[in-house]
């Protein structure tokens, strides 16, 4: 049962974003009955594995293995290694994990059939980057940014709204031409993938997008 950043339902994204508000970082994962799971980092180890002794026992899926991957925090970041533990390796998007890797805000981890997406928004993430559900990371201009965080901002102070800024409000905020705004806008659609939705779904489902991605978050309002 796969999740990733944009698979979430307005439920299920305002439970994150809540999550988010806490300020530790977390894992977010479905359970055998499809239920979104949020298990929070506290402890310095995590060993993930299909043995129900593991701390995270992901025992419904039949391609874990018993140890399949250790989660440790060093200095200050956590990492994810796994080094032979599992039959059928690990793996961050289409990568396999050989040895130790330190995990960035918006990874998703494979193991098994059974996708983990490390959340951890007060590590900060690279303004220009933001991770996706397995691919590379959309590039954002400074300019795309400022608009999308904008359009966002709605969605961020009440996450079960599901509404998004229209043109005329980002381009008031930002001292902007609506024309500039709808320029920004599109580009902005082709880079989070939803020029084929139907117009009216297309504004609102990019703001839950860049949310739910880690794209834009409650720091980026200040």
């Amino acid at each position: 049962m796969a999740i990733g950043p944009y698979e979430l339902t307005a439920t299920e994204l305002s439970a994150s974003i809540s999550a988010d508000r806490l300020g530790l970082p977390y894992l977010l994962f479905r359970g055998d009955d499809g239920e979104l799971v949020i298990r929070t980092l506290e402890d310095q180890v995590l060993v993930v594995g299909r043995s129900p002794d593991a701390d995270l026992p992901l025992v419904w899926d039949g391609e874990v293995s018993r140890v399949h991957a250790q989660l440790e925090r060093i200095a200050g970041r956590w990492t994810v290694s796994d080094d032979g533990l599992s039959r059928n390796g690990t793996f961050i998007g289409p990568d396999r994990v050989n040895g130790r890797r330190v995990l960035a805000h918006g990874d998703v981890i494979r193991a098994g059939q059974t996708s983990l997406v490390y959340r951890a928004p007060s590590e900060g993430l690279d303004e220009t980057e933001a991770a996706s559900s397995g691919a590379s990371a959309a590039r954002l201009t400074p300019g795309e940014r400022r608009v999308l965080v904008a359009l966002c901002e709605p969605l961020l102070r009440d996450p079960g709204s599901g509404i998004a800024a229209s043109n005329n409000e980002i381009a008031e905020r930002l001292s902007l031409s609506v024309a500039g705004v709808k320029t920004q806008i599109r580009a902005l659609f082709a880079r989070l993938e939803v020029d084929d939705l139907p117009q009216n779904r297309k504004r609102a489902e990019l703001a839950r997008r860049a949310v739910a991605a880690g794209l834009v978050t409650e720091r980026d309002l200040g």
